[in-house]
């Protein structure tokens, strides 16, 4: 028997992986990891290996479907599982076989990693969870302690899509813009390195990928205005190993890093030497999709918007801004430039092109022979397919309906519509910023050919910001985020808003780029996606339904509703022969924050779990505890129709991306309509303009607010709270008519 730790020692891991105040620790979760690092020191007299993956484990992933080794499954990250114990036969059998709460409010995006029976997962504010993968028994827990002020950097919520694991270490990125290590068996930290310039607005919300014991990572926050790159990191040592700018610096200079030859030869000279980019970092982060493609040694990745999103702000040449919404592919060993593909040349409406990319061999050859091929379905509206040799374009079509391009050239072009490249008059646009595929992952089932994609309808007005100047730390978009919006809302007009949001599950065939089969879903924002070897689809939506498809024909075979949003990417292994499938849930996003549910049903569950099933288990989901605000106005209507308007636009501008269009909230954030803060003018004041709550995220806006602005927006946040309860009392009596239940 391994001697037990000093009592000293335990206590110090614990305050060390927790960096929770010892008040707000549950007690059962304290005992637990207690009994939990007991049994990790005292089982033998050699310590047992946690996450002990290497190069060849995670090359060798698809055929040990028993684990979930990465973020997308494997290195080609085609999230298709060659388990099949859970198949089309029996899948309505499934039920519910552990639960675990994440304890938290806010959105959940990641999806589990799962090694030598363990499952590590994260939650809102990058916090790390290691647990139990068969009976979801807390192992440890890890909180990096954010500072809640850097939530204001966020533009899309405080999520974290998950973790790597290498060589018996976890790797997740900060919100705040560390890349930490942590002991796999422990959750003590390892190393923590600074990734970013931590005074400019940066963010972490993608999952880390390990290669050859390199930790790749990248970064968020061209909404808010830096400039993006991906970085490499010794996964022992945290050293950065190489760095790739994905667009010029400020002056077109060299920064001493391995895509300066890139940036000169190419990238430099799709930019002019004027325009918002030169103070605003350009954007181009590269905040999602990386993966790493054996066969050519390379790594591939997605890159984002520009800032502003509007070109006319961002880029006074109008060039075609390398390498904004661009797949690019990159050396593995060293980060130099092989190739690039750019989905959306001179981006002027946040079309990313950091959406999953999956790698696959497909019959696109001459005479059908197998090629090589990355696929992604980018925010754009098209679906391509490029050689992953070489970049070369190889086929694209529209997976949506879509109105500012009418198609693609020969080169993969994109064919615009005049009108979407917006001024004074705004443009109903489809798809609008969100997109018409976002962060949640696609699949692809080898053996049927068929990739799965989470597509969505949201369309949004563009217009041009004829009031637009670069502002440290906040929204910089060069767009009018008002422009279409109506200043009173009837019911009519929310019907009608809300019947233009919808949401699919399309199997998409990239050989004959076109669907084979297609569901629709009541809500636009819908989940990740799973393929797996039993002949199953899975995928969650906004609602709360977890629901599994028949892969070939789309006809749904089981359904559980999960009491919150489950929008991320689901997973599935096996423990003593028994299949899991699993997905964590929560509610939040970019969706819920910027006011995809302004016109929806009630606000759903929001408290975040770990929702796991099996074949004949009978457990249950707990209902959340949770109390909603009392939905009536704090205060009597005050301002004239001038104040009000200054309200609406002010509003719209500083604050719509967190608390919902119209000021209606999705209840991620604080619906101010129904806040007692509005009710006394001199509270609103100290925390709009005082900043009283930059400790739980609510920042001061008295750089861009001045008192009488302030005060204007509080009057138009009244106006909506008497405004909004006559509109659901009037919906509450439609409904009371039609006998349902409001």
């Amino acid at each position: 028997q391994a001697p037990l730790l000093p009592l000293y020692t335990l206590a110090k891991t614990i305050i060390n992986k927790r960096k929770f105040a010892m008040s707000s620790m549950r007690p059962h979760r304290l005992f637990v990891s207690l009994i939990s690092i007991l049994i990790l020191v005292s089982c033998g007299s050699e310590p047992a290996k946690f996450a002990d993956v290497d190069s060849q484990r995670l090359l060798n992933a698809a055929a040990t479907p028993e684990e979930w080794l990465t973020y997308g499954g494997t290195y080609d990250e085609q999230r298709h599982s060659g388990l099949d114990q859970i198949n089309t036969g029996n899948v309505a059998q499934l039920g519910v076989a552990w639960t675990y709460d994440l304890a938290t409010e806010r959105g959940v995006e990641s999806t589990p990693i799962v090694v030598d029976g363990v499952m590590y997962v994260t939650s809102a504010w990058s916090v790390v969870y290691a647990l139990d993968a068969q009976t979801g028994r807390e192992l440890w827990l890890y909180n990096p302690d954010v500072d809640k002020a850097v939530g204001a950097k966020a533009c899309c919520d405080v999520v974290n899509r998950g973790v790597a694991v290498w060589k018996s270490k976890v790797y997740v990125g900060v919100i705040d813009g560390r890349l930490e290590a942590l002991d796999a068996a422990t959750g003590e930290l390892v190393w923590s390195k600074v990734t970013v310039d931590q005074s400019k607005p940066y963010t972490i919300t993608g999952a880390p990928r390990v290669v050859k014991g390199k930790v790749l990572i990248g970064n968020g926050g061209a909404e808010l205005g830096v400039r993006g790159y991906i970085s490499a990191y010794s996964a022992e040592t945290g050293d950065l190993v190489w760095r790739f700018y994905t667009v010029p610096n400020p002056n077109k200079q060299p920064d001493g890093e391995v895509s300066d030859s890139a940036l000169k030869d190419i990238g430099n000279l799709t930019w002019g030497d004027e325009g918002a980019w030169t103070t605003d970092g350009g954007g181009g982060t590269v905040w999602d999709s990386i993966v790493y493609d054996e066969v050519n040694d390379s790594v591939i990745f997605g890159v984002g918007n520009g800032s502003p999103w509007n070109r006319d702000h961002r880029d006074a040449g109008k060039g075609d801004n390398l390498f904004l919404s661009s797949i690019v592919s990159v050396d593995a060993a060293t980060g130099a430039y092989k190739w690039h593909f750019q989905t959306t040349p001179g981006d002027n409406w946040d079309y990313t092109a950091t959406q999953t990319i999956i790698l696959a061999d497909l019959p696109m050859g001459v005479e059908g022979a197998s090629r090589r091929v990355a696929m992604q379905a980018p925010k754009n509206g098209f679906f391509y397919i490029v050689d992953a040799t070489t970049g070369e374009y190889l086929s694209g079509e529209a997976y949506v309906p879509q109105n500012w391009a009418e198609g693609l050239d020969e080169n993969g072009r994109p064919i615009e519509n005049p009108e979407a490249r917006y001024g004074d008059t705004p443009f109903m646009q489809n798809p609008g910023p969100l997109g018409a595929h976002n962060w949640q992952p696609m699949a692809f089932n080898p053996e049927l050919k068929l990739v799965y994609i989470p597509a969505q309808e949201i369309p949004d007005y563009y217009a041009t910001d004829r009031l637009f100047e670069a502002r440290s730390q906040k929204w910089n978009t060069g767009t009018d985020l008002a422009a279409g919006l109506p200043m009173d809302l009837d019911l009519a007009t929310a019907l009608a808003l809300r019947a233009t949001l919808k949401g699919r599950l399309i199997a998409w065939d990239p050989i004959a780029q076109e669907a084979r089969w297609s569901v629709e879903h009541s809500n636009a924002w819908n989940g990740g996606v799973l393929s797996t070897a039993g002949g199953l689809v899975f995928q969650g939506r906004l609602e709360g339904d977890f629901a599994a498809y028949n892969a070939a024909t789309g006809a749904k075979l089981w359904s559980q509703n999960v009491k919150s949003g489950a929008a991320s990417g689901p997973g599935t292994y096996e423990i003593d022969g028994q299949q899991y499938v699993t997905i964590t849930t929560g509610w939040g996003s970019a969706y819920a924050l910027a006011g995809g549910s302004a016109y929806d049903q009630p606000v759903p569950p929001i408290v975040g779990k770990v929702v796991t099933f099996k074949l004949g288990a009978k457990g249950a989901i707990p209902d959340p505890d949770l109390v909603m605000a009392l939905r009536t106005p704090k205060a009597d209507k005050f301002g004239d129709q001038a104040m009000i308007q200054l309200g609406f636009d002010k509003y719209h501008f500083n604050c719509r991306v967190c608390h919902g269009p119209l000021a209606i909230s999705s209840g991620v954030l604080p619906d101010l309509r129904w806040s007692p803060i509005s009710a006394n003018v001199d509270v609103w004041q100290s925390i709009v303009l005082g900043g009283v709550l930059s400790a739980k995220g609510m920042v001061s806006f008295a750089d861009a607010l001045s008192p009488a602005e302030a005060e204007a927006i509080r009057a138009y946040v009244i106006k909506q709270a008497h405004d909004g309860a006559a509109l659901e009392a009037e919906v509450a009596a439609l409904m009371a008519a039609q006998g349902a239940t409001p």
